[in-house]
């Protein structure tokens, strides 16, 4: 890994020009240094880039593509003065190009939809592809954020979703504001806490179903609670679906959290429907953090 690295995908979309200006400000915050990749696909299907014969000469794939990443970092100097921007094109399609380049990174910055996108698609496949397979943190520009609210993060309180509550803390403690730590549960979904008394095996007094969920909660913050003591968090067990709770959520929130997978998923499956379902419909930036991610 290469420390102080964040990585942007640019296609000259308005999508991807709101991503390169987050992916700036996040750079600045963490003392990072910014890449602005562009992945060109059309070398490897032996396209013609120059210009046309019968066209202007600044015409052409090259030039555009040229034309549209030094409008990228660009951007990216105007929101960021005097931070270190670089930029590469690289041959291939966004998927393996971003995916490849998230090795390399700390965090990786992309619109929801690219100029490639379909219309009607609400979120990209480029984004799905990153959060269900990057080496690291993505970070996917769906709407502007509340620019006060707090960062909102999803709990399950499973392993996978460790990751998740690190970066939550860390993004907290960068931008100085407040951590909402948000845990839906049902009857469904929820362990049932031991009965109190054996003779009656499913019997608990009223609100035992609660407390266990809060106190999932507050083991599952514990440790990143003692590692950012300046972090004001507030802790919510709410009744309910956990896809309804947090998009709700994130109509106020500065950024949404979620764990690529948590408890309720397949085995195998490296994509879960709640992060899937908040790169789709959430109302603010949502950051994807997978288990196995080593970085926050």
């Amino acid at each position: 890994m290469v420390a102080g690295l964040v990585v942007v995908g640019a296609d000259g979309s308005p999508s991807s020009l709101a991503a390169v200006e987050a992916a700036a400000r996040e750079a600045v915050l963490r003392g990072a240094r910014l890449r602005v990749v562009h992945a060109f696909l059309w070398p490897a299907m032996h396209v013609p880039l120059g210009p046309s014969p019968l066209g202007p000469p600044e015409g052409g794939l090259r030039n555009m593509v040229e034309h549209l990443v030094a409008e990228a970092v660009e951007r990216a100097r105007t929101v960021a003065p005097g931070l270190d921007v670089t930029h590469a094109v690289v041959t291939g399609e966004p998927l393996t190009v971003l995916e490849a380049q998230s090795r390399e990174a700390e965090l990786v910055v992309v619109g929801s939809r690219g100029a490639g996108g379909f219309v009607g698609l609400l979120v990209g496949s480029t984004a799905v592809h990153l959060a269900a397979h990057g080496a690291c943190p993505l970070l996917v520009v769906r709407e502007v954020g509340n620019p006060s609210g707090p960062v909102v993060l999803g709990v399950d309180g499973s392993p996978a979703g460790e990751r998740a509550v690190e970066f939550a803390f860390h993004q907290a403690a960068l931008h100085g504001t407040k951590l909402v730590a948000l845990h839906a549960w049902t009857t469904w979904n929820a362990p049932l806490p031991a009965p109190q008394d054996a003779s009656e095996p499913y019997a608990n007094p009223p609100g035992a179903l609660a407390d266990e969920e809060q106190l999932l909660v507050s083991e599952a913050l514990a440790g990143s609670r003692d590692r950012y003591p300046e972090v004001a968090v507030e802790q919510r067990a709410v009744r309910g679906g956990t896809r309804e709770a947090l998009i709700e959520a994130s109509r106020s929130a500065r950024l949404l959290v979620v764990g690529a997978r948590g408890r309720g998923g397949f085995t195998g499956l490296l994509l879960g429907s709640v992060s899937q379902a908040m790169l789709h419909h959430a109302h603010s930036p949502v950051a994807v953090v997978r288990g196995g991610d080593a970085r926050a």
